[in-house]
């Protein structure tokens, strides 16, 4: 089975390192990183300057995590507005919460 663990180089205060992170935390660093229209580096490394503990990888996955409850607590309208100026398709979060309650067939029990 492939690991879902994807590992990237990247540069970092002007070193080069490697980050291992699962393929959504990856998309979410590039759709955030997009709207704040700098790098998935420069967005790690301010990431790395703000972690007080940790190590970076799980600093990135909870700054994902954060940033995602963030957006999912605010209406729909607020976020909406933004993706559809962009055209991109928009799931509203209550059509989200609909969907992230379904239980994935990996995780389901076989009768």
């Amino acid at each position: 089975m492939k690991s879902p663990v994807v590992k990237r180089s990247i540069l970092l205060s002007g070193h080069k390192t490697s980050v291992s992170l699962e393929e959504a935390f990856w998309q979410g660093l590039k759709e955030i990183a997009s709207d704040r229209k700098m790098s998935v580096s420069a967005l790690i490394g301010t990431i790395d300057n703000g972690r007080t503990e940790g190590n970076l990888s799980s600093g990135i996955r909870l700054f994902v995590l954060d940033h995602f409850r963030a957006l999912a607590s605010q209406p729909a309208t607020e976020t909406a507005g933004r993706h559809e100026a962009r055209g991109e398709a928009v799931l509203t979060h209550e059509a989200y919460r609909g969907i992230s309650t379904l239980t994935p067939p990996a995780f389901r029990k076989s009768a």
